[in-house]
């Protein structure tokens, strides 16, 4: 496992840049979040609008991104980290199917009253944006390196995503 994950390592200088992610975590977030943010709300808006543009306007919009975004993802914090990222999202299908139920309320609409198709972008986004969060949550409580720390950080990250996605889903 070792081996196939070295292979897959990109580098600079010798130096895994997931290794080098530590020196530039605090500009990362800042970035990403922001970055995502702006192309996430007009991924939303388009794909929600009434009149908004074609799906295939939407998907080139944000699928792009969403690809640039998973090479990232990849470079900075590492296979392992995207296959978490990957397996979460099947997992946090209530999460987003709930929270965007919930906004999408707040606009007057319903997510049922669109097909599966059009929720792709929004959900895509969704989970490009709380991979960030749970990355910086681990950095913020120093658990990166700390196996035990990490442990409570991820259960106490569950824990509390179920209540808000519950909470959520209950209210709408």
């Amino acid at each position: 496992m070792e081996q196939e994950n070295d292979r897959w390592q990109v580098k600079l200088n010798g130096v895994p840049l997931s290794a080098m992610q530590d020196k530039g975590k605090w500009f990362i977030y800042p970035f990403f979040g922001f970055h995502m943010l702006m192309f996430g709300l007009s991924g939303f808006f388009m794909s929600y609008a009434e009149h908004g543009p074609d799906l295939f306007f939407i998907y080139l919009h944000g699928g792009i991104a969403i690809v640039v975004y998973l090479i990232f993802y990849r470079v900075i914090f590492g296979l392992d980290e995207v296959r978490w990222m990957l397996i979460n999202a099947a997992l946090g299908f209530l999460g987003i199917y709930s929270q965007l139920g919930w906004l999408l309320d707040k606009f007057g609409k319903h997510i049922e009253d669109y097909p599966w198709y059009v929720n792709v972008t929004p959900f895509l986004y969704y989970v490009l944006y709380t991979f960030l969060l749970r990355q910086f949550l681990i950095d913020l409580t120093g658990s990166r390196g700390n196996l035990a720390r990490l442990k409570w950080v991820n259960a106490l990250y569950v824990t509390g995503s179920l209540l808000v996605y519950g909470g959520m889903l209950v209210r709408t």
